[in-house]
């Protein structure tokens, strides 16, 4: 059990807390491996644990962003200056009674090149620390179903693993990269279709519901006006990057499908090429894809 041992009434040290964590993900993550049908239930406690929110918290406060105030106006220097445990334990008090709210984030905007500009989602700093202990928990359950081709917002993967696959695709004859992004996929994300694929692993409704708080919780545009998030999970949002990845993941699904039925093993590649089709390979990195087809030479 991953609550057998005491609760502490205290706040660990940050070395404790971190080795406590790790623990957890270890044990979260071996399970999930273990038994791919398997749903957790029971999680809630640990996004509320004291050792999780005080990892969230440096996590969350390290980054540059906690210099930013979302819709509270509270930044990294007014918790420290008030003092970061009064702000953790009040945090951690409304998640157990069920009091916490996701309030909603406040709207800025980035320029693009092409004079296009990018929508992105300020949360409060609580919220970010709330966030982060969410993606803490979940994260090592959902990366057990991760694809080998995805690699955006994963941990121990970045950009240059993905182009040094790519090159290593071209060099096995793969002579065509097609390049896709698909449009405004934050802003689309349906919010059905991701409560159904984080149930299917995650049966604490406690846990669901604070998804859905996040989600649900609105935008306030840069007039002041309040807009409901209908749709979609805000650029900027900490747990946002592991839900997109959660959503796209049938995307992968799908080609690893299309592979394992219809270009694997290697005669049905031969078989492909001498039709005049095509074999390919994804690459993906957040909402941009690269497929890879193959030409003349069969792989």
């Amino acid at each position: 059990m991953l609550n057998s041992d005491a609760p502490s009434t205290t706040w660990p040290s940050i070395f404790a807390a971190e080795r406590r964590v790790l623990d957890h993900q270890f044990k979260l993550h071996r399970w999930a491996r273990a038994d791919p049908d398997r749903r957790f239930g029971d999680v809630f406690n640990l996004i509320c644990d004291r050792s999780t929110l005080l990892v969230a918290w440096e996590r969350v406060s390290g980054n540059r962003g906690a210099r930013t105030a979302g819709v509270d106006a509270v930044t990294r220097h007014h918790v420290e200056d008030h003092g970061v445990i009064p702000f953790l334990e009040e945090l951690r008090s409304s998640l157990k009674d069920g009091s916490f709210t996701a309030l909603p984030v406040k709207q800025a905007v980035i320029p693009k090149k092409g004079g296009k500009v990018r929508h992105l989602g300020i949360p409060t700093l609580r919220d970010c620390v709330a966030q982060m202990a969410l993606k803490l928990v979940l994260e090592p359950i959902f990366e057990v179903d991760f694809y080998p081709s995805s690699y955006g917002y994963r941990p121990g993967r970045r950009a240059q693993d993905a182009i040094a696959e790519i090159h290593r695709l071209t060099s096995l004859s793969y002579e065509w990269v097609v390049e896709g992004d698909i449009t405004a996929c934050f802003d689309n994300v349906d919010h059905h279709v991701l409560m159904d694929l984080v149930g299917d692993r995650v049966k604490d409704r406690r846990v669901l519901r604070l998804v859905r708080a996040f989600l649900r919780a609105g935008v306030i545009e840069l007039h002041g006006g309040f807009a409901d998030s209908l749709n979609g999970t805000p650029q900027g949002g900490v747990a946002s990057p592991l839900l997109a990845n959660i959503y796209l993941s049938v995307l992968d699904r799908y080609f690893v499908r299309i592979w394992n039925e219809e270009m694997s093993p290697r005669w049905r590649r031969q078989h492909r090429r001498k039709k005049g089709l095509s074999n390919f390979r994804l690459v993906r990195y957040a909402d941009d894809c690269a497929p890879r087809t193959q030409q003349e030479v069969s792989v």
